[in-house]
């Protein structure tokens, strides 16, 4: 379970990061942390974070910006609606212009 822990913490330290307006995937995180296929991992920290009001879990979305873990919010528009709040359109549950408004934590340091 410490493991665990420890692991969410670090994905939770890295979606403290993304700058607002912009997104990031699961895939990304997990290749920033060192797991080239720990996407389904860092999904599993990201629907464990709702009881932190200062993660902003609503800028993680797929790889091909698809808001798949819209469900775990209080409501199903909920994550649309924060995205669009920060001026990012959103169509069809997707993220209209993705590439633009992706976030890619491996360049921090560019």
């Amino acid at each position: 379970m410490q493991n665990r822990d420890n692991f969410f913490d670090l994905v939770y330290q890295v979606v403290r990061l993304i700058p607002k307006g912009r997104v990031t995937s699961y895939g990304a995180i997990a290749n920033y942390l060192g797991l080239k296929s720990g996407a389904r991992m860092v999904g599993y920290a990201m629907n464990a974070s709702h009881s932190q009001a200062d993660i902003p879990a609503h800028r993680v979305v797929n790889r091909n910006g698809v808001l798949t873990g819209k469900h775990h919010f209080p409501h199903p528009e909920f994550m649309q609606q924060q995205l669009e709040l920060e001026g990012i359109e959103v169509k069809n549950d997707k993220i209209l212009d993705f590439e633009k408004h992706f976030w890619n934590p491996n360049e921090l340091n560019n």
